[in-house]
């Protein structure tokens, strides 16, 4: 397939990757929840900000919608474009096509349509598209940052980590899988300027929209991001509802034992009442048969 051939079909998914990238979660799920999270904590519509401001639980369904954004225009692509080269090559259309689709979602979730080009900062959305596009690489750097946002609080910093590395490793087996073996020259060029602009522009986005952390980070002044913190507190409230559960099944186990004892007396009086009024009458009859 030529370059020219494929225009429409690259046009198509510029627009639909740009479209699903738009769609802003943070926001639709903090103004089902009665919120705006564009006007809390930092006013950004993340999932650090979401984390920071509506707890960790919000914050992983954010997070996962978000991640879902990047795989799917990136998984659209691969499938579209399946095992299509290009013309006169042996480069795959499908690898650049994955790359574009990405470029373009995270550019709709940093540049949103549909709120006035003001949206999050794509990383994200960032870790979808490598998901799909070099998994295990994407996976074990996502642990990192992970890691070490718990450790350090330094949320910006493992955005970075999360996203940075894959976009170089990314490039890296492009070069190895592909462009070695490809024995026309022209084609090498071309496909490893066009492909990379893409690779590398997903990370100059989202570098760019981290640029007031990037400040903050230069200065000491970064916000903290307690995710550690925020675990061992929903640990401990989820140990507390245990305890408040057993202690209100001891208390109702003790009211049924009162409810059994009160029934126990109020019949042992009853039966006494019995007794005493057999009694009274007995004596009543006796007295009856001496007169």
């Amino acid at each position: 397939m030529n370059f020219q051939s494929l225009w429409w079909s690259f046009a198509i998914l510029i627009i639909c990757s740009y479209l699903i990238g738009s769609v802003n979660n943070a926001i639709i799920l903090t103004k089902l929840m009665g919120k705006d999270i564009r006007k809390m904590g930092s006013g950004n519509p993340g999932t650090m900000n979401v984390s920071r401001t509506l707890g960790l639980k919000t914050a992983v369904v954010v997070l996962i919608l978000d991640i879902l954004k990047g795989v799917l225009p990136t998984l659209i692509a691969a499938f579209a474009f399946g095992d299509w080269l290009f013309e006169y090559s042996t480069l795959p259309v499908s690898v650049m096509a994955k790359y574009m689709a990405g470029f373009f979602a995270v550019l709709g979730h940093i540049f949103p349509c549909y709120y006035r080009f003001k949206g999050g900062k794509g990383i994200a959305t960032t870790i979808g598209v490598f998901l799909v596009c070099n998994t295990l690489v994407a996976v074990i750097f996502a642990v990192v940052a992970l890691a070490f946002i718990l450790f350090t609080g330094i949320g910006s910093m493992g955005s970075f980590l999360a996203t940075t590395p894959p976009a170089i490793f990314a490039s890296m087996a492009i070069y190895r899988d592909y462009l070695v073996k490809e024995p026309v020259v022209e084609f090498k060029i071309a496909y490893l300027i066009f492909v990379n602009a893409f690779i590398m522009g997903i990370v100059v986005l989202t570098w760019v929209a981290h640029r007031q952390n990037i400040k903050r980070l230069l200065s000491g002044d970064e916000h903290p991001t307690e995710w550690l913190q925020m675990i061992k507190d929903l640990s401990l409230k989820k140990k507390l509802k245990k305890q408040k559960a057993k202690l209100e099944k001891v208390g109702d186990d003790a009211a049924l034992r009162n409810e059994d004892l009160q029934s126990v007396d109020s019949t042992e009086k009853a039966e006494d009442k019995n007794v005493d009024f057999g009694e009274q009458n007995a004596d009543q009859s006796s007295a009856e048969k001496l007169l």
